[in-house]
């Protein structure tokens, strides 16, 4: 792995942040990846806490004409997040983005329906929730999804990220009531420079994360042992 590299893949980066939130196990979080890349590594705390994985799906809205900058995001739930400050800086008329944020609604519903199958979401009323991503660049889905799991219940909104543009895990340290990241860098640039294996997290490779993680929470609920998660684990 090249000394630049931080982690080999989602699954290690993941790995590494569950150690990082042990602190939270007493709590009985409820640990929610952001679609797509973060599911692996909130796959991979959720096993560590021996929490139960939910997604929350959010899509970037885009500056007109500069596909590559956003400036918001919408999640499932209905919560829209705008960055004022770009959109004025832009000279964007918030009026034009409103086909833009349609699209985009349209699309979250869409991604539910394929990552629920039906099954509702999570309750997370009263509940201490831990968002994970697999990293922080600008931050605006990130704050998109705090937003939404406020506006459902969640009673204490834990952000938590293997690596991040200090800048704004700082900004985000403000938003969240807690945020976690063991890699604040000052000198950023992109998520993926920070993997090994930065490869795409398809609409499959979700729906069995969550899937995986039904079928072992209930095999250890069953274990004659009483404590089937545990040993399983350290098998």
């Amino acid at each position: 792995m090249s000394p630049f590299k931080l982690f080999a893949n989602r699954e290690e980066a993941g790995r590494q942040l569950g150690r990082y939130l042990q602190r939270y196990r007493a709590d009985r979080p409820i640990v929610v990846g952001l679609t797509r890349g973060g599911v692996p590594v909130a796959y991979e705390v959720a096993r560590a806490l021996d929490a139960p994985l939910d997604v929350c799906v959010v899509r970037k809205i885009c500056a007109p004409f500069q596909p590559e900058l956003g400036v918001g995001a919408v999640t499932e739930g209905g919560a829209l997040y705008l960055r004022h400050d770009t959109i004025e800086a832009l000279g964007i008329d918030e009026d034009d983005l409103l086909p833009l944020i349609a699209q985009k609604r349209a699309e979250v519903e869409d991604r539910v329906r394929r990552f629920r199958r039906g099954s509702p979401p999570a309750d997370v009323t009263d509940k201490t929730v831990i968002i994970v991503d697999d990293g922080i660049a600008t931050g605006g889905t990130a704050c998109a999804a705090v937003q939404s799991l406020r506006d459902r219940g969640a009673s204490k909104v834990v952000l938590a990220v293997p690596v991040g543009a200090a800048e704004n895990v700082a900004v985000l340290a403000e938003v969240a009531d807690e945020m976690v990241c063991p890699y604040p860098e000052d000198h950023f640039y992109a998520v993926g420079l920070w993997y090994d294996d930065f490869g795409q997290t398809s609409d499959d490779d979700v729906v069995e994360l969550l899937e995986r993680m039904k079928t072992e929470r209930s095999r250890a609920k069953t274990s004659p042992a009483g404590d089937g998660w545990a040993h399983r684990r350290s098998a």
